[in-house]
């Protein structure tokens, strides 16, 4: 079992540094944001966008972009946030635009 712990601000910045300069470390937080999604794994996928949005959108645009207020984006990946289907997926079709990407599925043996 993964546990989190609160980031500090200077890992937050860490992060946001990686993220402005690197596409590909942006694209696998969203692959394995979305990853988790799909493996029942929803505190994980929630800091994994959290991170993410923190680091290059922002909620503020985020909301605006979805037609949501940022603090009930916040709230929703907070770690007792409790978003809804239809509110992940949005926010993951968002971001797979912001990164010029899309993710598919591939089934496993």
């Amino acid at each position: 079992m993964i546990t989190h712990m609160a980031l500090t601000k200077d890992f937050r910045n860490t992060i946001q540094a990686r993220a402005i300069r690197d596409p590909g470390y942006r694209q696998a937080l969203l692959v394995e944001g979305a990853g988790a999604v799909l493996n029942g794994e929803t505190d994980t996928a929630k800091s994994l966008l959290r991170d993410l949005i923190n680091a290059t959108v922002g909620f503020e645009a985020l909301g605006n972009a979805l037609g949501k207020s940022s603090k009930s984006l916040h709230r929703m990946l907070s770690v007792n946030g409790n978003p809804t289907l239809e509110n992940l997926s949005q926010i993951l079709n968002y971001l797979q635009k912001q990164e010029c990407v899309v993710l598919t599925v591939q089934a496993e043996d």
